[in-house]
């Protein structure tokens, strides 16, 4: 069995090779090419299952759908992975279910809108059911003090890695005749290059994540652990001892009410900011007036803007929580976002829709990277940190149930998006208020 010493810059950078190699996930199908695509290939309007849908409407519910699955799925299998020690087998198979899902959007195709959209629900919950046990890794490898930095790390390689990857698809859109690619069969290249580019993320993520898997700690290594611990559920039945495990943890959350608090202004505020990173693009390509042959090359532009950016705004962020700590920091990170709100129901034109991008990267890698390290810095000394996780896990999918069903809803209802955003303001209000509320309590 190999030896793997917590803190070790080898594991440490083992682990943020992951956020290297699935963040062309979040970047090219959930925000940047495949929303500009979706929006190419459909109607405003579109029949499915015998009912006419919006047609961002109607990716926003399957998207939602695809978190409802989640909420159930993931605690299940945290939990067996804590009992059984196979959180590396279970990131292993969601990441190759979702690089393969991946590859197969390469077919995505109005004609045939049901196996096509379920290709694009089982590359979500892929790329979701993975991070369950990634992040759960982190406290298990990273010292306390280190958390914030790995942590901050992880995101900074996603957004690097992600950019390099999608200049290279955004290249092969611009130009498909450098590629080889040429309109055909009726498919203009453009299109045939976007398609290109989800074969290239399902490549991508599945080759180097690799090194990821190599070096992780793997079923041998838990399964003498959690024998050198006694593990209190060795006799349950294996199916049921996820359910043990969260109500374990839920038991232990009753008497830990900074954790508690603290999930409860996560969940609050990521109702919003999960919400609008996941349809940031569509709004932009249906709402900006876009001169005429400028609306591809300029909403990946902005999506680009966003991810070099979000670069600079984790690091900033994870220096400023050094001095004046997480949650005040978190705050402010809030408040800003409430004011991007306020900003984005206005704008029109291209150039106020690259200043949101602008300020929406800044905001938008420091508040997920904190978010992470300071639940971290919460859990207890526990060897349960995949239970424990997926509480995280599940809080942040039920905010994206919430927040993509009511956007939805909204979008569905009134024929625009822009009503959603305000919405969502009170949402990031909330949060800073909770959030400020536990800093004094705990000051």
């Amino acid at each position: 069995m190999k030896k793997y010493k917590k803190g070790s810059k080898k594991l440490l950078n083992a682990w943020v090779i992951y956020d290297w190699a699935n963040s062309v996930y979040p970047l090219v199908i959930s925000t940047a090419i495949f929303p500009i695509f979706y929006g190419m290939v459909t109607e405003d309007y579109i029949t499915f299952l015998g009912y006419s849908f919006k047609n961002t409407a109607l990716i926003s519910y399957i998207t939602a759908f695809a978190f409802v699955i989640l909420v159930f799925l993931s605690p299940l299998l945290s939990g067996i992975a804590d009992y059984t020690g196979g959180k590396k087998f279970f990131m292993k198979f969601f990441c190759y279910s979702g690089s393969f899902a991946c590859i197969l959007l390469y077919w995505f195709d109005i004609d045939n809108l049901n196996s096509s959209l379920v290709y694009y629900f089982i590359a979500l919950i892929g790329f979701w059911a993975s991070l369950v046990f990634y992040n759960s890794y982190l406290p298990e490898i990273a010292y306390p003090e280190q958390q914030d930095k790995v942590s901050a790390k992880g995101y900074a390689m996603g957004y690097i890695g992600s950019v390099i990857l999608l200049l290279v698809n955004l290249i092969m859109i611009n130009y498909p005749e450098y590629f080889g690619i040429i309109d055909s069969n009726g498919v203009v290249a453009e299109i045939k290059a976007m398609k290109m580019s989800f074969i290239m993320v399902g490549v991508w993520w599945f080759l180097f994540s690799q090194y990821t898997f190599y070096t992780l700690p793997g079923r041998k290594y838990y399964k003498q652990l959690r024998l050198k611990k006694n593990s209190s559920i060795e006799n349950k039945n294996l199916i049921f001892s996820g359910f043990h495990e969260l109500k374990v943890v839920w038991d232990e959350l009753k008497n830990n009410q900074t954790l508690k608090v603290f999930l409860t202004a996560f969940f609050i505020y990521s109702i919003a900011l999960q919400t609008v990173i996941l349809v940031a693009t569509y709004f932009g390509e249906a709402e900006i007036n876009w001169n005429e042959g400028e609306k591809t090359f300029g909403l990946i532009l902005s999506i680009l803007l966003i991810q070099l950016i979000a670069v600079v705004g984790a690091i900033l962020s994870a220096k400023i929580s050094e001095r004046i700590g997480n949650l005040r920091t978190l705050i402010s990170l809030n408040i800003i976002w409430a004011l991007i709100c306020v900003f984005g129901y206005y704008i029109e034109t291209p150039t106020e829709f690259y200043i949101a991008a602008g300020l929406v990267g800044l905001v938008m890698g420091g508040i997920q990277a904190l978010s992470r390290s300071t639940f971290s810095k919460f859990i207890p000394p526990t060897t349960n940190n995949t239970s424990y996780f997926s509480f995280y896990d599940v809080s942040q999918k039920l905010s994206i149930v919430i927040g993509m069903t009511l956007f939805a809803t909204i979008d569905q209802i009134t024929g625009s998006m822009r009503n959603s955003i305000l919405v969502f303001l009170m949402f990031f209000v909330a949060g800073a208020i909770i959030l400020v509320r536990l800093n004094k309590k705990i000051a």
